[in-house]
Protein backbone atom coordinates (compact mmCIF):
# COMPACT_ATOMS: atom_id res chain seq x y z
CA UNK A 1 0.00 0.00 0.00
CA UNK A 2 2.78 2.13 1.00
CA UNK A 3 4.55 1.72 -2.63
CA UNK A 4 1.56 2.63 -4.29
CA UNK A 5 0.59 5.72 -2.46
CA UNK A 6 4.42 6.80 -3.67
CA UNK A 7 3.62 5.92 -7.24
CA UNK A 8 0.76 7.62 -7.05
CA UNK A 9 2.35 10.79 -5.62
CA UNK A 10 4.85 10.53 -8.54
CA UNK A 11 2.35 10.37 -10.92
CA UNK A 12 -0.18 13.02 -9.45
CA UNK A 13 1.96 15.05 -7.19
CA UNK A 14 1.27 15.02 -3.69
CA UNK A 15 -0.60 18.26 -3.61
CA UNK A 16 -3.68 16.54 -5.90
CA UNK A 17 -3.27 13.02 -3.98
CA UNK A 18 -3.80 15.16 -0.88
CA UNK A 19 -6.72 17.06 -1.58
CA UNK A 20 -8.35 13.73 -3.25
CA UNK A 21 -7.73 11.66 -0.13
CA UNK A 22 -8.97 15.06 2.04
CA UNK A 23 -12.10 15.19 0.14
CA UNK A 24 -13.18 11.86 -0.01
CA UNK A 25 -12.46 11.43 3.70
CA UNK A 26 -14.65 14.69 4.62
CA UNK A 27 -17.51 13.08 3.02
CA UNK A 28 -17.16 9.60 5.19
CA UNK A 29 -16.58 11.89 8.23
CA UNK A 30 -19.80 13.54 7.67
CA UNK A 31 -21.47 11.23 10.06
CA UNK A 32 -19.54 13.15 12.52
CA UNK A 33 -21.61 16.22 12.35
CA UNK A 34 -25.09 14.60 10.93
CA UNK A 35 -25.44 12.54 14.22
CA UNK A 36 -25.48 16.08 16.05
CA UNK A 37 -28.07 17.20 13.49
CA UNK A 38 -30.21 14.70 14.70
CA UNK A 39 -30.23 15.23 18.00
CA UNK A 40 -30.62 18.96 17.45
CA UNK A 41 -34.06 18.36 15.80
CA UNK A 42 -35.11 15.67 17.86
CA UNK A 43 -34.19 17.13 21.51
CA UNK A 44 -34.10 20.97 21.25
CA UNK A 45 -36.53 21.64 18.31
CA UNK A 46 -38.85 18.75 19.48
CA UNK A 47 -39.44 17.65 16.12
CA UNK A 48 -41.65 14.31 15.18
CA UNK A 49 -40.03 11.83 13.42
CA UNK A 50 -41.99 12.53 10.29
CA UNK A 51 -41.28 16.42 10.66
CA UNK A 52 -37.65 15.67 11.56
CA UNK A 53 -37.28 12.82 8.28
CA UNK A 54 -38.44 15.68 6.26
CA UNK A 55 -35.93 18.10 6.99
CA UNK A 56 -33.40 15.40 5.96
CA UNK A 57 -35.47 15.24 3.06
CA UNK A 58 -35.63 18.37 1.49
CA UNK A 59 -31.52 19.10 2.96
CA UNK A 60 -30.38 16.09 1.25
CA UNK A 61 -31.92 17.20 -2.24
CA UNK A 62 -29.27 18.21 -3.73
CA UNK A 63 -27.53 15.25 -4.12
CA UNK A 64 -30.36 14.40 -6.61
CA UNK A 65 -28.99 17.14 -8.96
CA UNK A 66 -25.73 15.94 -9.82
CA UNK A 67 -25.58 16.59 -12.88
CA UNK A 68 -26.29 20.19 -13.38
CA UNK A 69 -22.77 20.90 -11.12
CA UNK A 70 -21.42 18.55 -13.88
CA UNK A 71 -23.01 20.42 -17.26
CA UNK A 72 -22.09 23.92 -15.23
CA UNK A 73 -18.14 23.22 -15.16
CA UNK A 74 -17.62 21.80 -18.05
CA UNK A 75 -19.46 24.31 -20.21
CA UNK A 76 -18.74 27.42 -18.44
CA UNK A 77 -14.89 28.01 -17.25
CA UNK A 78 -14.39 30.65 -14.77
CA UNK A 79 -11.31 32.76 -15.59
CA UNK A 80 -10.32 29.72 -18.22
CA UNK A 81 -10.49 26.81 -15.89
CA UNK A 82 -13.33 24.31 -15.28
CA UNK A 83 -12.24 22.54 -11.72
CA UNK A 84 -10.14 24.23 -9.14
CA UNK A 85 -12.94 27.83 -9.19
CA UNK A 86 -15.99 25.51 -8.98
CA UNK A 87 -14.29 23.07 -6.25
CA UNK A 88 -13.49 26.91 -4.46
CA UNK A 89 -17.02 28.14 -4.10
CA UNK A 90 -18.42 24.40 -3.58
CA UNK A 91 -15.96 24.24 -0.46
CA UNK A 92 -16.80 27.76 1.03
CA UNK A 93 -20.69 26.68 0.51
CA UNK A 94 -19.92 23.67 2.80
CA UNK A 95 -17.84 25.37 5.36
CA UNK A 96 -20.08 28.46 5.58
CA UNK A 97 -23.20 26.91 7.22
CA UNK A 98 -21.50 24.92 10.02
CA UNK A 99 -19.88 28.50 11.04
CA UNK A 100 -22.82 30.00 11.14
CA UNK A 101 -25.00 27.08 12.77
CA UNK A 102 -21.77 27.17 14.97
CA UNK A 103 -21.95 31.07 16.29
CA UNK A 104 -24.86 32.11 16.01
CA UNK A 105 -27.86 30.11 18.27
CA UNK A 106 -30.94 31.37 16.73
CA UNK A 107 -30.21 29.83 13.34
CA UNK A 108 -29.91 26.53 15.33
CA UNK A 109 -33.20 26.57 17.04
CA UNK A 110 -35.07 27.87 14.13
CA UNK A 111 -36.54 25.37 11.63
CA UNK A 112 -36.57 26.86 8.25
CA UNK A 113 -33.15 28.84 9.18
CA UNK A 114 -31.25 25.03 9.94
CA UNK A 115 -32.87 23.39 7.02
CA UNK A 116 -31.75 26.34 4.46
CA UNK A 117 -28.44 26.25 5.48
CA UNK A 118 -28.38 22.51 5.22
CA UNK A 119 -29.81 22.22 1.81
CA UNK A 120 -26.78 25.14 1.45
CA UNK A 121 -24.08 22.77 2.72
CA UNK A 122 -25.22 19.38 0.84
CA UNK A 123 -25.12 21.58 -1.86
CA UNK A 124 -21.66 22.58 -1.68
CA UNK A 125 -20.66 19.09 -0.66
CA UNK A 126 -22.41 16.98 -4.06
CA UNK A 127 -20.90 19.79 -6.28
CA UNK A 128 -17.95 19.09 -4.36
CA UNK A 129 -18.20 15.48 -4.83
CA UNK A 130 -18.65 15.71 -9.07
CA UNK A 131 -15.68 18.04 -9.46
CA UNK A 132 -13.59 15.86 -7.25
CA UNK A 133 -14.30 13.22 -9.47
CA UNK A 134 -14.24 15.37 -13.01
CA UNK A 135 -10.59 15.99 -11.47
CA UNK A 136 -10.26 12.61 -11.08
CA UNK A 137 -11.29 10.70 -14.16
CA UNK A 138 -9.18 13.74 -16.07
CA UNK A 139 -5.92 13.15 -14.48
CA UNK A 140 -6.02 9.09 -15.59
CA UNK A 141 -7.96 9.67 -18.98
CA UNK A 142 -4.30 9.70 -20.72
CA UNK A 143 -0.78 8.39 -19.89
CA UNK A 144 -1.70 7.92 -15.90
CA UNK A 145 -4.72 5.59 -16.98
CA UNK A 146 -2.68 2.58 -15.24
CA UNK A 147 -2.87 4.45 -12.15
CA UNK A 148 -6.78 4.69 -12.29
CA UNK A 149 -7.49 1.72 -9.95
CA UNK A 150 -5.14 2.87 -7.67
CA UNK A 151 -6.44 5.93 -7.57
CA UNK A 152 -10.15 4.80 -6.72
CA UNK A 153 -9.20 2.16 -4.56
CA UNK A 154 -7.39 5.01 -2.74
CA UNK A 155 -10.61 7.29 -2.40
CA UNK A 156 -12.47 4.57 -1.30
CA UNK A 157 -10.30 3.75 1.49
CA UNK A 158 -9.90 7.48 2.45
CA UNK A 159 -13.78 7.91 2.53
CA UNK A 160 -14.00 4.51 4.40
CA UNK A 161 -11.56 5.77 7.22
CA UNK A 162 -13.88 8.89 7.15
CA UNK A 163 -17.35 6.84 7.94
CA UNK A 164 -15.71 4.87 10.80
CA UNK A 165 -13.73 7.74 12.57
CA UNK A 166 -16.79 10.07 11.82
CA UNK A 167 -18.68 7.97 13.21
CA UNK A 168 -16.74 6.51 16.31
CA UNK A 169 -16.58 10.12 17.57
CA UNK A 170 -19.82 11.39 16.68
CA UNK A 171 -20.66 9.34 19.40
CA UNK A 172 -18.32 10.32 21.72
CA UNK A 173 -18.25 13.90 20.74
CA UNK A 174 -22.58 14.10 21.07
CA UNK A 175 -21.72 12.53 25.12
CA UNK A 176 -19.23 15.10 25.87
CA UNK A 177 -19.57 18.34 23.84
CA UNK A 178 -22.36 21.37 23.05
CA UNK A 179 -23.72 20.62 19.50
CA UNK A 180 -22.49 24.29 18.47
CA UNK A 181 -18.50 22.96 19.32
CA UNK A 182 -19.50 20.14 17.14
CA UNK A 183 -20.63 22.55 13.77
CA UNK A 184 -17.61 24.35 14.84
CA UNK A 185 -15.03 21.27 14.83
CA UNK A 186 -16.58 19.60 11.91
CA UNK A 187 -15.93 22.90 9.92
CA UNK A 188 -11.83 22.70 10.41
CA UNK A 189 -12.54 20.20 7.24
CA UNK A 190 -13.68 21.84 5.00
CA UNK A 191 -11.46 25.27 5.64
CA UNK A 192 -8.66 22.98 5.30
CA UNK A 193 -10.27 21.65 1.76
CA UNK A 194 -10.37 25.24 0.90
CA UNK A 195 -6.77 25.78 1.64
CA UNK A 196 -5.72 22.61 0.19
CA UNK A 197 -7.44 24.23 -2.73
CA UNK A 198 -4.81 26.53 -3.86
CA UNK A 199 -2.18 24.15 -3.56
CA UNK A 200 -3.47 22.16 -6.90
CA UNK A 201 -2.97 23.92 -10.39
CA UNK A 202 -4.91 23.74 -12.76
CA UNK A 203 -3.95 24.61 -16.51
CA UNK A 204 -6.31 27.62 -17.77
CA UNK A 205 -8.09 27.51 -20.79
CA UNK A 206 -6.69 30.44 -22.50
CA UNK A 207 -8.81 31.51 -25.49
CA UNK A 208 -10.37 28.02 -25.84
CA UNK A 209 -13.87 29.32 -24.00
CA UNK A 210 -15.04 26.25 -25.14
CA UNK A 211 -14.26 22.45 -24.59
CA UNK A 212 -15.84 19.70 -26.88
CA UNK A 213 -18.38 18.60 -24.32
CA UNK A 214 -18.03 14.53 -25.41
CA UNK A 215 -14.75 15.11 -24.18
CA UNK A 216 -14.97 16.89 -20.86
CA UNK A 217 -18.22 15.17 -19.87
CA UNK A 218 -16.52 12.17 -19.11
CA UNK A 219 -14.97 13.86 -16.61
CA UNK A 220 -17.81 13.56 -13.95
CA UNK A 221 -18.59 10.33 -13.58
CA UNK A 222 -18.51 9.05 -10.02
CA UNK A 223 -19.63 9.31 -6.40
CA UNK A 224 -22.90 9.34 -4.50
CA UNK A 225 -22.97 9.06 -0.85
CA UNK A 226 -27.03 8.51 -0.37
CA UNK A 227 -28.43 8.90 3.19
CA UNK A 228 -27.08 7.39 3.79
CA UNK A 229 -26.22 9.55 1.01
CA UNK A 230 -22.68 9.83 1.81
CA UNK A 231 -21.79 6.83 2.27
CA UNK A 232 -22.35 5.27 -1.46
CA UNK A 233 -20.71 7.83 -3.47
CA UNK A 234 -17.03 6.47 -3.61
CA UNK A 235 -18.50 2.95 -5.53
CA UNK A 236 -19.34 4.73 -8.64
CA UNK A 237 -15.81 4.57 -9.38
CA UNK A 238 -15.55 1.30 -10.67
CA UNK A 239 -17.75 2.09 -13.89
CA UNK A 240 -14.46 3.12 -15.19
CA UNK A 241 -13.40 -0.21 -16.62
CA UNK A 242 -16.06 -0.71 -18.41
CA UNK A 243 -16.21 3.15 -20.27
CA UNK A 244 -12.70 2.79 -21.12
CA UNK A 245 -13.24 -0.54 -22.77
CA UNK A 246 -15.68 1.37 -25.18
CA UNK A 247 -13.71 3.72 -26.27
CA UNK A 248 -10.68 1.63 -27.46
CA UNK A 249 -13.15 0.03 -29.63
CA UNK A 250 -14.78 3.18 -30.78
CA UNK A 251 -11.81 5.97 -31.36
CA UNK A 252 -12.32 6.04 -35.46
CA UNK A 253 -16.00 7.24 -34.92
CA UNK A 254 -15.09 9.45 -32.18
CA UNK A 255 -12.64 11.38 -33.82
CA UNK A 256 -15.08 12.01 -36.42
CA UNK A 257 -17.38 13.11 -33.93
CA UNK A 258 -15.22 15.63 -32.06
CA UNK A 259 -14.53 16.57 -35.71
CA UNK A 260 -17.93 17.31 -35.98
CA UNK A 261 -19.11 18.65 -32.81
CA UNK A 262 -16.34 21.07 -32.89
CA UNK A 263 -17.61 22.61 -36.34
CA UNK A 264 -21.11 22.91 -34.93
CA UNK A 265 -19.90 24.72 -31.54
CA UNK A 266 -18.01 28.40 -32.94
CA UNK A 267 -15.20 29.86 -31.12
CA UNK A 268 -14.49 33.01 -29.46
CA UNK A 269 -12.87 34.48 -32.62
CA UNK A 270 -16.32 34.02 -35.14
CA UNK A 271 -17.77 37.27 -33.29
CA UNK A 272 -19.66 35.35 -30.67
CA UNK A 273 -20.33 36.52 -27.35
CA UNK A 274 -19.29 34.82 -24.06
CA UNK A 275 -22.75 34.21 -23.06
CA UNK A 276 -24.30 33.06 -26.14
CA UNK A 277 -21.37 30.52 -26.38
CA UNK A 278 -21.49 29.46 -22.71
CA UNK A 279 -25.94 29.25 -23.41
CA UNK A 280 -25.01 27.12 -27.10
CA UNK A 281 -22.75 24.88 -24.97
CA UNK A 282 -25.03 24.00 -22.41
CA UNK A 283 -27.92 23.47 -24.41
CA UNK A 284 -26.05 21.03 -27.30
CA UNK A 285 -24.70 19.11 -23.75
CA UNK A 286 -28.46 19.04 -22.58
CA UNK A 287 -29.83 17.93 -25.52
CA UNK A 288 -27.26 15.05 -25.77
CA UNK A 289 -28.10 14.10 -22.32
CA UNK A 290 -31.46 14.13 -22.70
CA UNK A 291 -31.40 12.54 -26.25
CA UNK A 292 -29.65 9.53 -24.62
CA UNK A 293 -31.35 9.03 -21.42
CA UNK A 294 -35.07 8.53 -23.49
CA UNK A 295 -33.78 5.10 -25.13
CA UNK A 296 -36.03 2.49 -23.80
CA UNK A 297 -33.03 0.40 -22.80
CA UNK A 298 -31.43 2.94 -20.10
CA UNK A 299 -35.04 4.10 -19.41
CA UNK A 300 -36.38 0.99 -17.93
CA UNK A 301 -33.54 -0.34 -15.70
CA UNK A 302 -33.63 3.22 -14.47
CA UNK A 303 -37.18 3.49 -13.58
CA UNK A 304 -36.31 0.13 -11.88
CA UNK A 305 -34.46 1.69 -9.10
CA UNK A 306 -35.89 4.65 -8.58
CA UNK A 307 -39.45 2.55 -8.32
CA UNK A 308 -37.24 0.55 -6.27
CA UNK A 309 -36.49 3.11 -3.87
CA UNK A 310 -40.17 5.28 -4.03
CA UNK A 311 -42.45 2.27 -3.35
CA UNK A 312 -40.36 0.98 0.12
CA UNK A 313 -41.08 3.49 2.47
CA UNK A 314 -38.12 4.90 4.32
CA UNK A 315 -38.70 5.02 8.06
CA UNK A 316 -34.90 5.21 9.32
CA UNK A 317 -35.80 8.72 11.19
CA UNK A 318 -38.70 6.87 12.84
CA UNK A 319 -36.32 4.17 14.01
CA UNK A 320 -33.65 6.50 15.33
CA UNK A 321 -36.27 8.71 17.15
CA UNK A 322 -37.17 4.59 18.56
CA UNK A 323 -33.99 3.62 19.67
CA UNK A 324 -33.05 7.25 21.60
CA UNK A 325 -36.34 7.77 23.05
CA UNK A 326 -38.15 4.08 24.33
CA UNK A 327 -35.12 1.88 23.75
CA UNK A 328 -32.82 4.33 25.91
CA UNK A 329 -29.93 3.49 23.37
CA UNK A 330 -26.79 6.37 24.02
CA UNK A 331 -25.37 7.99 21.18
CA UNK A 332 -21.93 6.30 21.66
CA UNK A 333 -23.96 3.01 21.04
CA UNK A 334 -25.58 4.24 17.75
CA UNK A 335 -21.68 5.34 17.00
CA UNK A 336 -20.03 2.05 17.24
CA UNK A 337 -23.86 1.09 14.96
CA UNK A 338 -22.41 3.15 12.39
CA UNK A 339 -18.82 1.70 12.18
CA UNK A 340 -20.59 -1.78 12.17
CA UNK A 341 -22.47 -0.91 9.07
CA UNK A 342 -19.35 0.28 7.46
CA UNK A 343 -18.02 -2.72 7.49
CA UNK A 344 -20.99 -4.56 6.57
CA UNK A 345 -21.21 -2.44 3.83
CA UNK A 346 -17.33 -3.33 2.55
CA UNK A 347 -18.02 -7.03 3.38
CA UNK A 348 -21.48 -6.93 0.78
CA UNK A 349 -18.97 -5.31 -1.84
CA UNK A 350 -16.41 -8.51 -0.77
CA UNK A 351 -19.20 -10.81 -1.25
CA UNK A 352 -20.43 -9.67 -4.33
CA UNK A 353 -17.40 -9.15 -6.26
CA UNK A 354 -16.31 -12.95 -5.02
CA UNK A 355 -19.58 -14.52 -5.88
CA UNK A 356 -22.05 -13.20 -7.46
CA UNK A 357 -20.93 -10.70 -10.30
CA UNK A 358 -21.34 -13.73 -12.73
CA UNK A 359 -25.13 -13.85 -11.50
CA UNK A 360 -27.91 -12.85 -13.61
CA UNK A 361 -29.06 -9.16 -12.19
CA UNK A 362 -32.89 -9.93 -12.13
CA UNK A 363 -31.86 -12.58 -10.04
CA UNK A 364 -29.66 -10.64 -7.75
CA UNK A 365 -31.92 -7.96 -7.35
CA UNK A 366 -34.83 -10.49 -6.22
CA UNK A 367 -32.59 -11.91 -3.85
CA UNK A 368 -31.54 -8.43 -2.27
CA UNK A 369 -34.85 -7.63 -2.10
CA UNK A 370 -35.87 -10.86 -0.64
CA UNK A 371 -32.96 -10.68 1.97
CA UNK A 372 -34.12 -6.71 2.93
CA UNK A 373 -37.43 -8.10 3.79
CA UNK A 374 -35.89 -10.91 6.00
CA UNK A 375 -33.93 -8.25 7.38
CA UNK A 376 -37.12 -6.04 8.20
CA UNK A 377 -38.35 -8.89 10.70
CA UNK A 378 -35.63 -7.68 13.09
CA UNK A 379 -37.50 -4.56 13.60
CA UNK A 380 -40.38 -6.56 13.68
CA UNK A 381 -39.26 -8.20 16.41
CA UNK A 382 -37.54 -5.11 18.29
CA UNK A 383 -40.78 -3.32 18.20
CA UNK A 384 -42.70 -5.90 19.35
CA UNK A 385 -40.06 -6.56 22.14
CA UNK A 386 -40.31 -10.81 20.70
CA UNK A 387 -36.77 -10.26 21.53
CA UNK A 388 -37.33 -9.65 25.54
CA UNK A 389 -39.03 -13.03 25.50
CA UNK A 390 -35.86 -15.38 23.95
CA UNK A 391 -33.69 -12.93 26.53
CA UNK A 392 -31.98 -11.08 23.22
CA UNK A 393 -30.45 -7.56 23.45
CA UNK A 394 -31.72 -5.35 21.78
CA UNK A 395 -28.42 -3.91 21.17
CA UNK A 396 -27.43 -6.90 19.75
CA UNK A 397 -30.44 -7.23 17.51
CA UNK A 398 -29.51 -3.38 16.44
CA UNK A 399 -25.58 -4.28 16.09
CA UNK A 400 -26.84 -7.21 13.55
CA UNK A 401 -29.52 -5.73 11.59
CA UNK A 402 -26.98 -2.35 10.68
CA UNK A 403 -24.26 -4.70 9.47
CA UNK A 404 -26.39 -7.40 8.04
CA UNK A 405 -28.66 -4.23 5.80
CA UNK A 406 -25.83 -1.79 5.14
CA UNK A 407 -23.98 -5.96 3.51
CA UNK A 408 -27.38 -6.75 1.80
CA UNK A 409 -28.14 -3.30 0.33
CA UNK A 410 -24.41 -3.52 -1.51
CA UNK A 411 -26.44 -6.34 -3.55
CA UNK A 412 -28.24 -4.09 -4.87
CA UNK A 413 -26.04 -0.96 -5.25
CA UNK A 414 -23.30 -2.60 -6.90
CA UNK A 415 -25.79 -4.03 -9.79
CA UNK A 416 -26.78 -0.41 -10.03
CA UNK A 417 -23.06 0.93 -10.92
CA UNK A 418 -22.21 -1.56 -12.85
CA UNK A 419 -25.64 -1.66 -15.22
CA UNK A 420 -25.05 2.08 -15.61
CA UNK A 421 -21.57 1.66 -16.84
CA UNK A 422 -22.64 -0.76 -19.46
CA UNK A 423 -25.87 1.28 -20.71
CA UNK A 424 -23.64 4.75 -20.89
CA UNK A 425 -23.08 5.72 -24.89
CA UNK A 426 -19.79 6.89 -25.84
CA UNK A 427 -19.23 10.47 -25.34
CA UNK A 428 -21.21 11.90 -22.26
CA UNK A 429 -20.96 9.02 -20.26
CA UNK A 430 -19.65 11.01 -16.81
CA UNK A 431 -22.87 13.16 -17.20
CA UNK A 432 -25.21 10.35 -18.32
CA UNK A 433 -24.06 8.69 -15.21
CA UNK A 434 -24.66 11.75 -12.68
CA UNK A 435 -27.42 11.59 -14.18
CA UNK A 436 -28.26 8.22 -13.11
CA UNK A 437 -27.00 8.53 -9.92
CA UNK A 438 -29.23 11.59 -9.15
CA UNK A 439 -31.96 9.20 -10.14
CA UNK A 440 -30.79 7.07 -7.66
CA UNK A 441 -30.59 9.95 -4.54
CA UNK A 442 -33.67 11.50 -5.96
CA UNK A 443 -35.49 8.36 -5.57
CA UNK A 444 -34.48 7.36 -2.26
CA UNK A 445 -35.31 11.22 -1.00
CA UNK A 446 -38.98 10.45 -2.28
CA UNK A 447 -38.60 7.35 -0.73
CA UNK A 448 -37.69 9.36 2.82
CA UNK A 449 -40.88 11.70 1.58
CA UNK A 450 -42.93 8.68 1.64
CA UNK A 451 -41.51 7.35 4.53
CA UNK A 452 -42.34 11.03 6.77
CA UNK A 453 -45.94 10.83 5.00
CA UNK A 454 -46.47 7.12 6.68
CA UNK A 455 -44.92 8.31 10.09
CA UNK A 456 -47.77 11.17 9.44
CA UNK A 457 -50.92 9.01 9.00
CA UNK A 458 -50.31 6.44 11.91
CA UNK A 459 -49.84 9.22 13.98
CA UNK A 460 -46.31 8.01 14.84
CA UNK A 461 -44.52 11.06 16.99
CA UNK A 462 -41.84 11.25 19.52
CA UNK A 463 -43.36 9.29 22.59
CA UNK A 464 -46.05 7.64 21.00
CA UNK A 465 -44.77 4.64 19.29
CA UNK A 466 -47.76 3.00 19.03
CA UNK A 467 -48.45 2.04 15.44
CA UNK A 468 -44.64 1.77 14.81
CA UNK A 469 -45.39 -1.97 14.10
CA UNK A 470 -47.99 -1.59 11.55
CA UNK A 471 -45.39 0.74 9.76
CA UNK A 472 -43.29 -1.32 9.46
CA UNK A 473 -45.24 -4.61 8.69
CA UNK A 474 -46.07 -1.84 5.62
CA UNK A 475 -42.71 -1.49 4.63
CA UNK A 476 -42.33 -5.38 5.08
CA UNK A 477 -44.92 -5.97 2.32
CA UNK A 478 -43.92 -3.16 0.14
CA UNK A 479 -40.14 -3.94 -0.04
CA UNK A 480 -41.86 -6.98 -2.38
CA UNK A 481 -42.93 -4.41 -5.02
CA UNK A 482 -39.77 -4.23 -6.99
CA UNK A 483 -39.47 -7.65 -7.58
CA UNK A 484 -42.58 -7.73 -9.50
CA UNK A 485 -41.04 -4.83 -11.43
CA UNK A 486 -38.26 -6.50 -12.40
CA UNK A 487 -38.84 -6.81 -15.87
CA UNK A 488 -37.74 -3.48 -16.27
CA UNK A 489 -34.27 -4.58 -15.74
CA UNK A 490 -32.30 -6.54 -19.32
CA UNK A 491 -33.17 -10.20 -18.90
CA UNK A 492 -29.81 -11.13 -19.86
CA UNK A 493 -27.81 -8.21 -18.09
CA UNK A 494 -25.20 -10.02 -15.39
CA UNK A 495 -22.96 -8.14 -13.24
CA UNK A 496 -19.82 -7.80 -14.69
CA UNK A 497 -18.58 -4.64 -16.18
CA UNK A 498 -17.70 -5.82 -19.50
Amino acid sequence: MIQCIKQLKTAFGLAFLWLVCLIYFTQGFRSFVWTAVSYQLKDRLKMSPSASQFVFSVSFFPWSIKPIYGILSDCIPIKGKKRIPYLVISTVMSLVPWLILGINASTRSSIWHLMILLTLQNLGSAMADVVVDAMIAEAVRFEKASFAGDLQSLSWLSMAFGGVCGSLLGGYALTNLEIDIIFLLFSILPAIQLFSCGLVEESSMGGEVLSDFSISSDSHHLNGKDNDLDEDSSLEKKSNVSARKRKKSQKKSKKTQLTRRKAQIPSPGKGKSLPLLWFQSLKYATYNLCRAFKQPMILRPMAWFFLAHVTVPNLSTVMFYYQTEFLKLEASFLGTVRVIGWLGLMLGTFTYNQYLKKMKLRRILALTHIGLAFLNLFDVILVSRTNVAFGVSDKTLVLCGSALSDAVNQFKFMPFLILSGQLCPPGIEGTLFALFMSINNFGSTVGSFVGAGLASILNISSGSFDNLLLGINIQLFCTFIPVVLLFLIPKEATGIAS
